[in-house]
């Protein structure tokens, strides 16, 4: 069954957090650090909308005794671009875009190869209008930059002014200490 990848996402396999992962299944649901965690029986799937968010649950979760890079290719746990796919050489997934007319709209999603299933599983909460899905607004770090003059941070929520457009851009931010 694929799993929703929007902005940036961590994508973990299921049998690696059992196997691995201090405390299992239920540990690592405590150690995700925001709302965006959807699963199958074969994969879980936690989303961030800024880099050094990533790389910090990436080290934790490396950390906790699961693996990343070997050999040039992610093996326990992978990260996936919503525009671009996986930013390292992934076998063991596919993925692609899902027209579901029941949500909405077209998205990015993943799931193990030779999975037979297409059902898309999102996070509890997930909605196609509004979604990163639906306008995907990301901004690469040089446009950042350029063009964006941070204003303040409301509920873990930055806010940003766009200076080419003088409107306000929303990035979710997990909490400072919530790395697994």
């Amino acid at each position: 069954m694929p799993v929703l990848i929007e902005a940036i996402s961590v994508v973990v396999k299921r049998r690696a957090i059992n196997l691995s992962f201090p405390g299992g299944w239920d540990a690592f649901k405590d150690a995700v650090p925001n709302s965006t965690l959807c699963y199958d029986n074969e994969l879980a799937r936690v989303g961030f909308m800024h880099p050094h968010d990533v790389e910090r649950f990436v080290k934790g979760l490396v950390a906790s005794g699961l693996r990343y890079i070997e050999n040039g290719e992610a093996q326990d746990l992978t990260v996936m671009d919503q525009s671009g796919g996986p930013m390292v050489a992934t076998p063991w997934v596919e993925t692609g875009t899902l027209r579901i007319d029941e949500i909405g709209g077209p998205v990015t999603a993943c799931r193990l190869v030779d999975s037979d299933d297409w059902r898309l599983v999102t996070p509890a909460a997930w909605k196609y209008a509004g979604s990163m899905s639906q306008n995907n607004g990301f901004v690469d770090d040089d446009e950042a930059k350029k063009h964006l003059k941070f204003l303040r941070t409301d509920n873990g929520v930055d806010v940003y002014l766009d200076t080419r457009t003088g409107k306000e851009l929303f990035m979710g931010r997990p909490a400072q200490g919530s790395a697994p």
